[in-house]
């Protein structure tokens, strides 16, 4: 039997019980369509945590202060350490092999930001002059903060484009002035958008849209703060290529406790962590969704051998007249395998719309990231067809050995 006449007479057998077909196909259709939208949504999630985990930098180190819990030792507690402050900028510099820099972040509790009959809800931090590099941000106009900016505790801003929109509107920014606080700065550049803000661990990264950028030193003395509250909020150490981001995070830790009189009052981010903890999560998630999948695809197979069985119980006749006019068993089996193929194929190509369409309804409606790549329906639809051709061959063997008089003698 020729391949184009099979698939020909396969696809009139199809269309004679449309009905029945669609039921054998619904299996293949769900369980292709659920690989597909499972595997897009995980790929989603994956390629947002690796863009947010990569602004916060694979070879960077975090330490966060994480305050004191127990508000009525407090005072006893700060007497042995003082919180993160510059003296563990220092200490780190100079006592940790491998640092290629360290940039310390204050966060300012900003309750007024104004211009000149505007305001704003932006956020507002100190940070060092190596920001700018540490983050990856882009100026778009003016420049970053500086050095002699740090060291003067200069009053001069780096805003994003949220809040110079609310602050400004369309008007010329650069030089101008706004209120933060109490405190007027003067606006020296302004930066670009670097994508949607989330967080991370804990950890703010994102988008810089709607923060406002100041000196920590500007910020440590300019800003009233609570005396018992650590000086700076993080401290970010970037770490030489090839030096291994978990040793230096056991020496850094090491080095802080010895500080902080043994307080925790302080933790450590290390993102390289985070990423192989998210691709070890990522794999799990892959192999469980695939697996629900997978059953779903078995389960169709299943219903396609089922309705392959009956088929030939009720084409018996069919093939004892093509048997008598000189059909090979092999043209026999042939026949009943590339129909259960079509059963698969067309039930796959159904899935790939399905799931498809699934991940932009996911995307759209529940604010997830969805990525539909060509593996995820190269792996879903060859499984379908593989399952479909493996559920036609018992069904195709058994009718090609239907002796052809008891074919013909079959009512």
């Amino acid at each position: 039997m020729k391949l184009l006449e099979g698939l020909r007479t396969a696809f009139e057998n199809l269309a004679a019980h449309k009905l029945r077909s669609g039921l054998s196909m619904l299996g293949m259709i769900f369980g292709v369509g659920a690989v597909i939208a499972m595997l897009s949504i995980g790929a989603g999630a994956e390629r947002e945590a690796m863009a947010l985990i990569d602004r916060m930098g694979i070879r960077n180190i975090i330490i966060r202060d994480t305050g004191v819990v127990d508000r009525n030792k407090l005072e006893e507690i700060r007497k042995k350490s003082i919180g993160l402050s510059r003296r563990d900028v220092q200490a780190i510099e100079e006592g940790v092999p491998g640092v290629e820099m360290v940039t310390p972040r204050v966060i300012v509790d900003a309750y007024k930001i104004m211009a000149p009959g505007a305001k704003s809800e932006s956020k507002v931090f100190g940070v060092s002059y190596r920001q700018a590099v540490l983050a990856h941000l882009e100026v778009i106009e003016g420049r970053f903060l500086d050095a002699m900016d740090e060291r003067s505790h200069a009053q001069v801003a780096v805003i994003g484009p949220g809040a110079r929109r609310d602050l400004f509107g369309a008007e010329a920014a650069l030089g101008r002035q706004i209120k933060i606080n109490d405190v007027w700065f003067e606006v020296v550049g302004l930066l670009g958008d670097a994508g949607g803000g989330q967080s991370l661990e804990g950890v703010a990264v994102g988008s810089v849209a709607d923060e406002i950028y100041v000196p920590f030193t500007a910020a440590i003395r300019k800003f009233d703060r609570d005396p018992f509250k650590a000086a700076l909020d993080e401290i970010v150490v970037r770490l030489e290529e090839g030096v291994s981001p978990q040793s230096s995070a056991t020496v850094i830790r090491s080095l802080l406790d010895r500080i902080h009189g043994g307080v925790d009052d302080y933790e450590l981010v290390v993102p390289e962590a985070l990423l192989e903890q998210r691709r070890r999560t990522q794999r799990l998630f892959n192999i469980v969704m695939g697996c629900i999948a997978g059953i779903s695809l078995l389960v169709g197979g299943i219903g396609i051998m089922n309705i392959m069985l009956a088929t030939v119980l009720e084409r018996t006749r069919e093939i004892g007249v093509r048997r008598a006019v000189g059909a090979r068993r092999a043209d026999i089996r042939v026949q009943f395998i590339i129909e259960s193929f079509a059963i698969s194929f067309v039930g796959g190509a159904a899935g790939v719309v399905m799931g498809i369409a699934i991940a932009r309804i996911v995307a759209a409606y529940a604010d997830w990231p969805t990525v539909v790549t060509p593996a995820s329906i190269l792996l879903s639809t060859g499984v379908s067809i593989s399952v479909g051709l493996a559920s036609g061959i018992y069904p195709a063997f058994r009718a090609s050995e239907l002796d052809p008089i008891e074919a013909l003698r079959y009512e």
